[in-house]
C-alpha cells in the first residue's frame, strides 16, 4: 500500500509544471489569480501575464469553447529553453476548443418575409462583419455542415462538389437572380487537375456575369463547362442547412437544418488561431509544446490561394489555423483540427524539429499539413510550367540558397480525412521546398487530390513510411494517392532541350533533389489515377515494399528511381516517356499485369527479377530483353481477404528477390485507430488480366493510337481524351517529312477533329490535295503544321 501511494504521489507531482503556470477557463475572470481554482478568462491576457513571470511557462486551458477575438501570437521572445518548453495544454481529462468564430447564441431570429417557407432572418450586430468569400457558418455540434445557398443543391451521393450543373450559369438562370454580386462559382479544372474559384462582381449589360478569380491553379484552364456550381446567391436559398449573408443590411438568412439548435451556431471570424513566428531563421521561436487542444471555426481562404509552388501545378495560401514560421523544436501533440475554412497546419520558411503527432484533422476547407519553404531559398527558381531559367544562367551550386525552409520535421500517427471541402488542389500532407520531412503511420483518405504530395525535388531526403492512403483523387484525375513533381533546375518543358542538357550535365539532376526520398511499407489505393505517381521530372526516389491496391506505379520522365519489392495488385509499372540513361532500376516486384510503357527512349539501368501473374507476361519481357531472371505464377499470398499480402515461405516470388514486409499500415494510437477507416481490398482478377488498350494503327509510315485512356492522356499532358498519338515517325517516311515527331498528338486536319487512327486515315485520304493544316499537340501546347 505504501508503494502504491508513493507511485500515485509521483504520478501526481510529475504532472505539476515547474516554473509558472496560469489557467484559463471560459467561466474565468481576468481579474483572478489564474490558478486552477481561480482561472483567467482570456488567453491573450494570460500570456501577457506569463511574460512577466519566471520560466518555464505553462498555460493550461479548461474545457469549453474559447472564442478568440484575435490570433494568439508567439514570437522569439516567448521561447522556452531545452528541456523546459513553453507549453500550452489542456487541463488533464478535458478537451478545450479554440474557436475563430463568433457565437450566435444570443441573436434573435424572425421568420423572413418573401422567402421560402421556413426561412429565418437575423440582423447581426455591427461588430459582426462578414465577407462572403471568407464567411463560414458552423454548428458547435459539428458534423452537420451549413452551406451557402447554392445551385444545384447539395447531394451527398454525388462525389464532385455534392452536385454540379452546366446550366449553373445559363442565361435563364442568371436572369432569375435579383442580385448575383457577392456570389461565387466553384469549378473543376478542365483537365481535372484540381479546382478554381471565381467571385461574381457584377452583371454586364448583356446579362452575362463579370468575374474575378481563377488564379488558384498553377496550370490554369478556365472554367469547366459543366462541373461547376454557384453559391451565395439569395435566390437559390431553398434547402435546409442553406444560408445567405446580405451585406447591405447586415442580415443573415437561414433555413435551419433538422436537429441543429440555433443557439449552437458560430460564424467564422479569424483565418488563424495560433501564429508562432520568429524574427528570422537566425532568431526563431524555440521549444514550444501544444498539447490536447482542438482548433476550429476559421474563415475560408480560397480567394487568397494565389502563390505558386514553383513549377508544380499548385497554388497555395500561406496560412492556416495553426501557422508556424521560423521555429525550432515545436511539438504539436494530440491536437484535433476540424470545421476549418482553410488549411489546418501550415509550416512556412525556416523550421527545424517540428513534430505533429497523434492529431486528428477532418472537415477542413483546404489542406491538412503543409511544410513549405520560401522561394528565396531556391536557386534559379521558376514559377510556372512553361517558364525556365536559361541553362547558361543557372546557379549550379547544389542545395538551398538560404535557411528559409523546413527540415528534420515529422508527421506521425495522424488521422487526416474529409479535407479539401472547399479547395480541390490540396493534400493530406503537402511538402514543398523542404528537406528531411518524415510522414509515418498516418491514415489519410477521402480527399479530392493526393493523400501526400511532394511538389518538387527541393531538397529531398523525405521518408514516407507505414502510411495508409486511399479514397484519393475523388473529384479530379491524372494524379496519385502519392504524387510528386520534379520540375527542378534541370527540367525544361521542351523534352529535347531537357534531354540535351541533362546528357551534357548529369550532375544537374541532383542539384535540387540532392538526397533520396524514400517511400517504404505504405498501403496505397487510387481508383482515379495511380497509387504512386512520380510525375514530371521526379528524381532520386527509392520506392520499396509498398502495397498498391489499384492504380499501380507510374514513373514519368525523371532519373535515379529504384522500385523494388513492391506489390501491385491487378496492375503494374507505368513507365512514361523515360530518358535514355535514366538510371532507373525496377527489380523484385510482384506485378499483376505487364508493364504499360509509353514513349520510352530506354528501359533504365535494370529491369529484372520481377514476378508476373502469368508466363505470357514474362515472355513479353523476354522479347525486350527485360526480366531475364524474372518468374511468373501464383505468388501464394497468405490471406488476401484480410489484406495480408505477404507471401508464403515457399512462394516462387521469394526466388527472384522479393522481400516480405509488415502488413500493418496507418495510425497506431488506440484513440485514432478506433476512429480510422481502412480501404476496400479489391478482388484479384483472373490471372490479373490487364485492361484492353486502344488499337494501334499505321499512318503514313508511322504507328498511331487513339488517346482514349488516362495513361495516354497523362503521358502527353492533355486535359481530356482527344486526338491520335504518334508513337513512331521513322526518318524517310512521309509522316516524318511532314514534320511530325514521335510523341505528337494529331488533333485535326483542316480543322476536322480526328480521334481514332481510322478517322485520321480516312480524313487524310478524303482531303486529297486540299490539305491546308495539321493541328497537333506538342510539348503540352497546340501547334499547326502546314503540309
Amino acid at each position: 500500500m505504501a508503494m502504491l501511494l508513493l507511485n500515485l504521489l509521483l504520478t501526481f507531482t510529475s504532472q505539476i509544471p515547474t516554473g509558472s503556470e496560469l489557467h484559463v477557463s471560459t467561466n474565468g475572470d481576468n481579474q483572478a489569480a489564474g490558478t486552477l481554482q481561480a482561472p483567467l478568462a482570456d488567453m491573450t491576457i494570460a500570456i501577457s501575464h506569463l511574460r512577466g513571470l519566471p520560466r518555464p511557462w505553462t498555460l493550461t486551458l479548461h474545457s469549453g469553447t474559447h472564442y478568440l477575438s484575435q490570433p494568439i501570437t508567439l514570437t522569439s521572445s516567448d521561447s522556452g529553453t531545452p528541456g523546459q518548453p513553453f507549453t500550452i495544454r489542456a487541463l488533464p481529462g478535458t478537451r478545450p476548443r479554440l474557436s475563430g468564430g463568433i457565437s450566435l447564441a444570443s441573436v434573435e431570429w424572425q421568420p423572413a418575409s418573401e422567402m421560402p417557407a421556413g426561412t429565418l432572418v437575423s440582423k447581426l450586430a455591427p461588430e459582426i462583419r462578414l465577407d462572403a468569400a471568407d464567411a463560414a457558418l458552423y454548428s458547435l455540434a459539428g458534423s452537420t455542415p451549413l452551406r451557402m445557398a447554392r445551385y444545384p443543391n447539395f447531394d451527398a451521393s454525388i462525389a464532385i462538389f455534392g452536385g454540379y450543373a452546366a446550366d449553373a450559369l445559363s442565361p435563364a438562370r442568371i436572369a432569375s437572380w435579383q442580385d448575383p454580386t457577392h456570389g461565387f462559382v466553384h469549378s473543376l479544372h478542365r483537365g481535372g487537375w484540381g479546382g478554381d474559384h471565381w467571385r461574381i462582381v457584377d452583371r454586364n449589360a448583356d446579362g452575362t456575369l463579370k468575374f474575378e478569380g481563377g488564379w488558384m491553379n498553377n496550370r490554369p484552364s478556365g472554367m469547366h463547362p459543366s462541373r461547376r456550381f454557384v453559391e451565395h446567391i439569395k435566390d437559390e436559398l431553398d434547402a435546409p442547412g442553406e444560408w445567405y449573408w446580405q451585406q447591405s443590411s447586415s442580415e443573415l438568412f437561414l433555413i435551419p437544418p433538422s436537429g441543429v439548435e440555433l443557439s449552437s451556431l458560430v460564424v467564422a471570424n479569424l483565418p488563424c488561431l495560433i501564429s508562432v513566428a520568429g524574427h528570422d531563421a537566425s532568431n526563431p521561436v524555440k521549444h514550444i509544446r501544444l498539447q490536447g487542444i482542438d482548433f476550429s471555426h476559421t474563415t475560408r481562404t480560397f480567394m487568397q490561394t494565389n502563390e505558386p509552388l514553383l513549377r508544380s501545378d499548385w497554388m497555395i495560401h500561406r496560412g492556416g489555423a495553426l501557422f508556424l514560421q521560423n521555429v525550432n523544436d515545436l511539438i504539436i501533440q494530440d491536437c484535433d483540427f476540424y470545421d476549418l475554412g482553410g488549411n489546418a497546419i501550415f509550416t512556412s520558411g525556416y523550421a527545424d524539429g517540428v513534430g505533429i503527432q497523434g492529431c486528428h484533422i477532418t472537415r477542413v476547407g483546404a489542406g491538412g499539413v503543409q511544410f513549405v519553404g520560401l522561394p528565396q531559398a531556391v536557386r534559379s527558381p521558376s514559377f510556372h510550367y512553361g517558364q525556365s531559367v536559361p541553362f547558361d544562367q543557372l546557379d549550379l551550386a547544389p542545395g538551398p540558397k538560404s535557411e528559409d525552409y523546413p527540415r528534420n520535421s515529422w508527421v506521425q500517427d495522424c488521422l487526416i480525412h474529409d479535407i479539401g471541402q472547399v479547395e480541390k488542389q490540396v493534400a493530406g500532407v503537402q511538402i514543398s521546398m523542404a528537406s528531411g520531412i518524415t510522414v509515418r503511420n498516418c491514415s489519410i483518405y477521402q480527399l479530392p487530390r493526393a493523400g501526400i504530395n511532394v511538389s518538387e525535388g527541393t531538397w529531398g531526403g523525405h521518408l514516407i513510411e507505414g502510411n495508409d492512403v486511399f479514397d484519393t483523387v475523388l473529384m479530379t484525375s491524372d494524379h496519385g494517392a502519392f504524387n510528386s513533381w520534379g520540375r527542378d533546375r534541370f527540367w525544361h518543358p521542351n523534352r529535347g532541350t531537357m534531354n540535351q542538357f541533362t546528357s551534357a550535365n548529369p550532375n544537374s539532376i541532383t542539384l535540387d533533389a540532392k538526397t533520396t526520398t524514400v517511400l517504404r511499407r505504405n498501403r496505397w489505393r487510387c481508383d482515379h489515377g495511380w497509387d504512386i505517381d512520380l510525375d514530371d521530372g521526379s528524381s532520386n526516389y527509392l520506392v520499396e515494399q509498398n502495397l498498391c491496391l489499384s492504380g499501380g506505379i507510374k514513373l514519368r520522365e525523371g532519373f535515379l528511381r529504384t522500385v523494388r519489392s513492391n506489390i501491385c495488385l491487378n496492375n503494374s509499372l507505368h513507365p512514361h516517356v523515360w530518358f535514355e540513361g535514366s538510371g532507373d532500376v525496377v527489380e523484385s516486384n510482384i506485378f499483376g499485369t505487364w508493364y504499360r510503357p509509353i514513349r520510352l527512349a530506354g528501359w533504365g539501368t535494370r529491369v529484372d527479377r520481377n514476378f508476373f501473374a502469368n508466363a505470357s507476361m514474362l515472355e513479353k519481357s523476354h522479347e525486350l530483353k527485360l526480366d531475364t531472371n524474372g518468374a511468373a505464377g501464383d505468388p501464394l499470398f497468405v490471406d488476401p481477404l484480410t489484406s495480408n499480402f505477404q507471401v508464403a515461405g515457399n512462394s516462387p516470388a521469394l526466388q527472384v528477390g522479393f522481400q516480405n514486409f509488415p502488413m500493418r499500415f496507418g495510425v497506431t494510437s488506440p484513440r485514432l485507430r478506433s476512429l480510422a477507416s481502412a480501404p476496400a481490398i479489391p478482388p484479384l482478377r483472373g490471372e490479373w488480366a490487364g485492361p484492353n488498350e486502344p488499337p494501334v494503327g499505321n499512318w503514313l509510315g508511322g504507328s498511331v493510337q487513339a488517346v482514349q485512356n488516362l495513361a495516354l492522356r497523362s503521358a502527353v499532358g492533355l486535359a481530356k481524351n482527344r486526338g491520335v498519338i504518334v508513337h513512331s515517325a521513322p526518318a524517310g517516311q512521309q509522316i516524318y517529312q511532314l514534320g511530325i515527331q514521335a510523341g505528337d498528338v494529331v488533333l485535326a486536319l483542316n480543322q476536322i477533329e480526328v480521334n481514332t487512327p481510322q478517322q485520321l486515315i480516312s480524313a487524310w485520304e478524303n482531303l486529297g490535295t486540299n490539305k491546308r493544316s495539321i493541328k497537333i499537340w506538342r510539348n503540352q501546347a497546340e501547334a499547326v503544321i502546314t503540309p
